[in-house]
């Protein structure tokens, strides 16, 4: 049964890197061509996004630490029945323990981080993220749209429209076509002053 990684920093496993490399093949061949690769420091996302560096044939990728996932506080590391069993009724009605890293906090960091990068990327090519689920979620629920559970290895892109981000479509790399890329820039929600960037 899985477990609340949060920010425990837990190694990518074998089929980890092999889904890496499968995702990183569909971004090669996509129509999208990227700039840089920016990580979590935590090492599965690090991992992920060597890989995917040297497919693209790009340099070691940039960490920056405001990508990582959550911390699940006293939640690290329990599987969701340890969770009920000894948080009675709090998965059910979305309720955190007191150590779990407030929301606020993680749109905050994250906010910083992809606009200092989508800033910096105004003239040139798009650059994409390798960060976590958790965070994706989050962001795309704040930027209001759904919040649903992005598939493995899955993104959202992210815009600078006017200095203020904006959330982009969810691609998944196991729907999309290799010829077709890894997915298709929205694009359509910007009015104007659009910088394309690749949170997965």
């Amino acid at each position: 049964m899985a477990k609340w990684q949060g920010s425990a920093d837990i190694e990518l496993s074998d089929r980890g890197r092999s889904q890496a490399a499968k995702a990183a093949q569909v971004l090669a061949a996509g129509p999208t061509q990227f700039g840089a690769v920016w990580t979590s420091a935590l090492v599965r996302a690090a991992e992920t996004a060597a890989i995917i560096a040297r497919e693209l044939r790009l340099d070691e990728p940039s960490v920056d630490t405001r990508w990582r996932e959550a911390h699940a506080g006293e939640w690290q590391g329990m599987t969701p029945d340890e969770i009920r069993d000894e948080w009675p009724g709090y998965l059910e009605r979305n309720l955190r323990p007191p150590g779990f890293e407030p929301v606020d906090e993680v749109v905050n960091r994250v906010l910083d981080a992809a606009r200092h990068l989508l800033v910096a990327h105004v003239d040139r090519p798009p650059a994409l993220v390798v960060s976590h689920s958790g965070v994706i979620r989050t962001i795309r629920r704040h930027l209001g749209a759904d919040g649903d559970r992005v598939p493995n290895l899955g993104g959202t892109w992210l815009h600078l429209v006017d200095d203020e981000v904006w959330v982009g479509d969810v691609f998944d790399p196991h729907a999309a076509p290799a010829s077709s890329g890894f997915a298709e820039d929205p694009g359509d929600e910007a009015p104007s002053h659009r910088v394309d960037h690749r949170l997965g």
